[in-house]
């Protein structure tokens, strides 16, 4: 490891609190049947590690920070996801981006809870498969295993600010029948997302499939519609 690496495990773990790290626990569903099992935390607040992102990101190299992804801490790996975000953002060099993506794709089975997901997939996921065939987030969605399932989903979140519409809908109908509420939120949230920009897409496929689609997936989705239109779809009358 380089003195980089070193240092900044130290910083970052000096920095957790242990007093809390029960409660992150139990917050992110660490316990065993826990869709988070396993997971074990510091205790440290986003905008600190946040902070710490800006502060390392080129610093390390991506070999280090594929390690820090394998990382047993779940503050570790977000921060790190941070770096990467971070990294993609900012290079210029397509072959560097690409580098960053296998980083992220071949490290995909360490991005397994939801702020992991939700702080990474559509800032590098989204922006690489823009342009590019969206196959591969759809086959993502087949993989039955929930953390590539709502990655491919949350993915989706970069074409829709583009106007890009369509691979949304298709994961959507895709994930519609999904047994666990964390892809029912997250199709839930693309889908309100996407009716900000088109309103008339949105009503369209939720007209077509409200009465059988899951009813936190509903909620999410008609979020910010009016009140008449919100409840017409809550009790059944669209």
């Amino acid at each position: 490891m380089s003195k980089k690496l070193d240092e900044f495990i130290e910083k970052i773990t000096a920095l957790g609190n242990p007093a809390n790290v029960a409660g992150k626990a139990k917050f992110y569903q660490a316990y065993p049947g826990g869709y988070g099992e396993g997971d074990r935390f510091l205790s440290i607040s986003v905008p600190v590690q946040r902070a710490l992102s800006k502060e390392y990101y080129k610093l390390l190299s991506l070999d280090e920070l594929s390690s820090l992804l394998e990382n047993p801490f779940h503050e570790i790996r977000l921060t790190t996801l941070m770096m990467l975000v971070l990294r993609f953002s900012k290079c210029k060099d397509i072959s560097e981006k690409e580098a960053i993506v296998n980083v992220y794709l071949n490290h995909m089975d360490y991005v397994n809870n939801w702020d992991l997901v939700d702080s990474s997939a559509h800032f590098i996921l989204g922006p690489w498969f823009m342009d590019k065939q969206h196959d591969f987030l759809i086959k993502l969605a087949d993989e039955k295993h929930l953390w590539k399932q709502r990655i491919a989903v949350i993915a989706t979140y970069h074409f829709i600010r583009k106007g890009h519409y369509q691979t949304t809908l298709v994961l959507a109908e895709k994930l519609l029948h999904h047994k666990h509420d964390l892809i029912h939120k997250a199709v839930g949230w693309m889908l309100r997302e996407l009716g900000n920009r088109n309103y008339q897409v949105e009503y369209d496929f939720l007209k077509k499939h409200y009465k059988t689609m899951p009813r936190t997936m509903l909620r999410y989705a008609i979020e910010k519609f009016d009140e008449d239109i919100r409840q017409g779809f809550l009790k059944g009358t669209i």
